[in-house]
């Protein structure tokens, strides 16, 4: 008898399920894989219909902010076959990358790295599964997780332990979160695909486009550049005076260092708080020092020559948007001054940040209004209870500190939580 959509169907048992098939579950994969305990059952669901990194926003040119050293495995591992330099050699460019003389890659060729890493687990992967929910079970297992797929059935796996890592979901202002029409309200995780759409909407295309992009982060000057390249009309519009550049230097670089994360978690709250904003701007609502000259290049050069088609719009914020059938009518405030002007966009992209997945939605096992924390062992705290056999990577900024929500210690991670877990399931 085939199952019907909605209905709750069993979907096995296993001992350890991942929730999320990004870099974070994809390093613990290959973790597992060195440290294989005998008999052990590892399954991940993976809402995506195929493994993919970020493909909306792999803009043409842009490059990794961290050296190709914080791989999958490298900080952890310095002989696994799963390092970018075994990529490098499996694609045939090693030569041909040490030539080019630096430590980040672009984007793209990162992506394509994950994707050659992440084929090697295939068999382990149910793609296309969205989990609905999670809860404790009382029948032995630990763990209940609800999933739905591409056929709209629900199944119920459940796991001795779960390891959650869900990654970043994208942050929109409320007033675009309030447009019930939002084809030309977008944030940039869905940039690449959204443009294409726009372009062929438009009848002359891009060059016959307004976009107006906000944020003051290395996103959205990204985006600017590339819109700008694509012929289009590019306003910016970001809270500060100017762009901040992001802070690059070597000794500050260490907050992102795996030992950090000890220090970090030692330190009391007040220090914490202070650490985070401090240094927010080595990853946070900053832009590269070369990229910053670049757009000041191209906006002052359109004032000597024009036509204009990069403006900038400093301590500037969004009042009120509306869509309509000519675009997005928006409003915007320049508040060192108090002057408004409203303008219509053919679209507006918001790079307006991230924020950890994390349990959130996850009412099972973090009912709305539950506080939830992340421990320094990975395990996750829900109302000060630590809950045994359940992981988390990657959604504790304030506690694990600012290398959290990037890749920087997904390698280290990994190996902790994998040795974590041969310690529970050991006799």
């Amino acid at each position: 008898m085939r199952s019907r959509p909605g209905a709750d169907v069993d979907g096995g048992r296993v001992d350890v399920l991942g929730v999320g098939f990004g870099p974070a579950n994809l390093a613990l994969a290959i973790a597992f894989g060195e440290t294989a305990v005998p008999g052990r059952t590892v399954r991940f669901l993976e809402r995506r219909r195929e493994f993919a990194w970020h493909p909306g926003m792999l803009l043409p040119g842009t490059s990794m902010q961290i050296a190709f050293l914080k791989d999958l495995v490298t900080l952890r591992n310095q002989t696994s076959p799963f390092s970018f330099v075994a990529y490098l050699g499996a694609r045939g460019r090693l030569v041909d990358f040490v030539n080019r003389a630096v430590l980040t890659p672009e984007r793209a060729e990162f992506a394509d790295y994950l994707a050659w890493a992440a084929s090697s687990f295939t068999g382990l992967v149910a793609y296309g599964q969205e989990v609905t929910d999670l809860s404790e079970s009382a029948d032995g297992a630990r763990f209940a997780v609800r999933h739905r797929g591409p056929d709209g059935v629900e199944r119920t796996t459940r796991a001795r332990s779960v390891v959650v890592a869900r990654g970043l979901r994208p942050v929109l202002p409320e007033w675009a979160r309030a447009q019930t029409d939002t084809d030309r309200i977008l944030h940039n995780i869905d940039l690449l695909p959204r443009l294409d759409d726009l372009a062929r909407e438009l009848p002359g295309g891009l060059p016959a486009a307004r976009i107006l992009v906000v944020g003051g982060g290395q996103s959205a000057a990204e985006v600017a550049i590339h819109l700008h390249d694509a012929g289009a009309a590019v306003d910016l519009a970001f809270h500060g005076f100017g762009l901040a550049a992001v802070d690059e230097s070597p000794f500050v670089n260490q907050v992102f260092d795996p030992g950090v994360v000890d220090e970090f978690d030692a330190a009391p709250d007040e220090v914490r708080t202070e650490l985070l904003r401090r240094h927010g701007n080595t990853n946070y609502a900053a832009v590269e020092h070369a990229l910053t000259h670049e757009l000041y290049d191209r906006w002052y050069r359109e004032a000597v020559t024009g036509p204009r088609r990069l403006r900038v719009h400093r301590t500037t914020e969004v009042r009120a948007a509306r869509t309509g059938p000519r675009g997005v009518e928006v409003t915007l405030r320049r508040v060192t001054t108090g002057e408004s002007s409203t303008t219509v966009f053919d679209a507006v992209v918001c790079a307006t940040g991230f924020e950890p997945g994390g349990l959130s939605g996850l009412s099972g096992i973090a009912p709305p209004g539950a506080e939830v924390r992340v421990a320094r062992s990975h395990r996750a705290v829900i109302d000060g209870r630590e809950v045994p056999g359940l992981y988390v990577q990657g959604a504790d900024l304030p506690g694990h500190g600012l290398g959290t929500t990037l890749l920087s210690n997904v390698a280290v991670r990994a190996g902790e939580i994998a040795r974590a877990l041969d310690r529970e399931e050991a006799p």
